[in-house]
């Protein structure tokens, strides 16, 4: 399966937007490249950048591999990713809000009633809630891939309830200008140091109203969490308080801080906690990682939660399909981006094209996150495909499928020197007052030869992303 190479063109001339890097590369000799990988990785663990891979009986943590060479896009490129991912975010947070109150797209036939209603991402709780500004995703990480022989973009998965990765990507272009400074004097490279500065504008922006110096926190399950390290960096770099459940209470349905001086009020929390934990009076009882009272506090507009609970029934795989047409249903505009094709197994004929394709698709499930419940028809044994095939026919609701795309390929360094390895891109879009980004995102790679999934928690590792003049 042939695919798009980022840095070469099909003649193996280099594209020009890697010419000046590629000509850097071969000047380097491979002792010196093998020494700032190992300083990259001594560095990495003195941060305590790590992640526990799925499958790892040992139980150790890991480095997230950082490979050096860098995912390169020009401005022309991005400009045109910039614009599709601010047009999809904006309609997906109409949705959300739609879903919650007036129900339009329901009753114009757009998105079926059962794919919202019934679905295990929806929250009842949430009909009628007015929240700031109307937004529900502040943060959005949008997993973006190439495909084909002309490198078209497409969106293979919104991330709208938690979305990680960031830090990756503000500690890989640190640690990229650390090692080899001399390639941002070369190139001019958009910068994305200033990501929680704009992250901390955005949470400030959607305070409730009336409070003009909103506290905020960041909200954490805890340090067992495997994005912990990600917690702990953001707060610091926003210059906000790092909190737990335990410290935080509600009286009379505002939200206070417990702090060595007394309570504190507290306005917005940026959340890292899953909806079914947040609040043990309104969802899972045995929850310690929550604040009972919360939800409360958060219908009467005594404080901002960043993303809204109930903002998962956008990012589920069976509401995917429909993005599109949302799109064009509040927007009046063609999607910049396009959906992977998808075939939703919850129709018969969807279904019957799905099992008689097996080995040639990928099949999600439409709850499953982080490359789990998944498979990749191709790179599957025949005992994997046949279970996966009684998985369909006993719960086809539960999944969807799609071609398997030839995901571009980037140049990385590997034990036998440099060789393609697949790509894809998670850009995060910032929605308050204002809608921002910042040029780049966090580029993950398949370390194993002809892999396509990039997960860190399957072992993919990550790229510095440029975008560059």
């Amino acid at each position: 399966m042939r695919c798009y190479d980022e840095m070469r063109l099909q003649d193996e001339a280099v594209r020009p937007h890697y010419a000046r890097f590629e000509r850097w590369l071969v000047q380097q000799g491979g002792d010196a490249i093998a020494r700032k990988r190992a300083e990259a990785d001594l560095l990495f663990r003195r941060v305590g950048i790590t992640f526990a891979v799925n499958g790892d009986l040992s139980g150790t943590e890991r480095l997230i591999p950082f490979d050096l060479i860098p995912r390169i896009i020009p401005r022309s490129e991005w400009q045109t990713l910039e614009a599709g991912l601010r047009q999809r975010v904006q309609a997906l947070n109409l949705f959300i809000h739609d879903v919650y109150h007036d129900r339009n797209i329901v009753r114009a036939g757009i998105v079926p009633a059962a794919q919202v209603y019934t679905n295990a991402q929806y929250r009842p709780e949430m009909q009628g809630v007015k929240v700031p500004l109307g937004i529900y995703a502040h943060i959005a990480g949008v997993d973006v891939v190439r495909a084909g022989d002309d490198g078209q973009f497409f969106v293979l998965e919104d991330n709208l309830r938690v979305p990680s990765g960031v830090s990756y990507m503000l500690e890989n272009r640190k640690m990229m200008m650390r090692l080899f400074p001399e390639l941002f004097v070369q190139n001019r490279i958009a910068p994305v140091a200033h990501y929680p500065d704009l992250l901390l504008d955005t949470l400030r922006s959607v305070a409730p109203e009336g409070v003009d110096d909103p506290v905020v926190v960041v909200l954490t399950p805890g340090m067992y969490n495997s994005a912990y390290f990600e917690h702990t960096f953001l707060a610091q770099q926003m210059g906000v308080e790092l909190v737990e459940g335990k410290d935080l209470f509600v009286d009379d349905n505002y939200v206070f801080m417990r702090t060595t001086q007394g309570p504190k009020r507290v306005d917005v929390i940026y959340r890292r906690v899953d909806d079914d934990f947040l609040d043990p009076l309104a969802f899972r009882s045995d929850s310690a990682l929550g604040v009972p009272g919360l939800l409360t506090a958060y219908r009467a507009g005594r404080v901002a939660l960043a993303n809204a609970m109930g903002t998962g029934i956008a990012d589920d795989k069976s509401i995917y399909p429909y993005v599109p047409e949302m799109i064009e249903f509040y927007l009046g505009e063609k999607p910049v981006l396009n959906n992977v094709p998808t075939f939703q197994c919850r129709k018969p004929d969807d279904l019957a094209y799905t099992l008689a394709h097996l080995p040639e698709l990928v099949v999600k499930e439409v709850h499953g996150a982080g490359g789990y419940g998944m498979l990749v028809g191709p790179a599957s044994t025949t005992a994997e495909i046949e279970d996966f095939r009684k998985r369909l026919i006993e719960r086809p609701a539960g999944y969807i499928a799609q071609p398997t795309l030839a995901l571009s390929a980037c140049p990385t360094f590997v034990e036998s020197g440099i060789a393609p390895r697949h790509i894809d891109l998670r850009p995060f879009v910032l929605s308050g007052k204002t809608t921002t980004m910042v040029a780049g995102g966090l580029t993950r790679v398949a370390l194993q030869e002809g892999s396509l999934v990039v997960n860190s928690s399957q072992g993919g590792g990550t790229k510095d992303t440029w975008m560059v003049d």
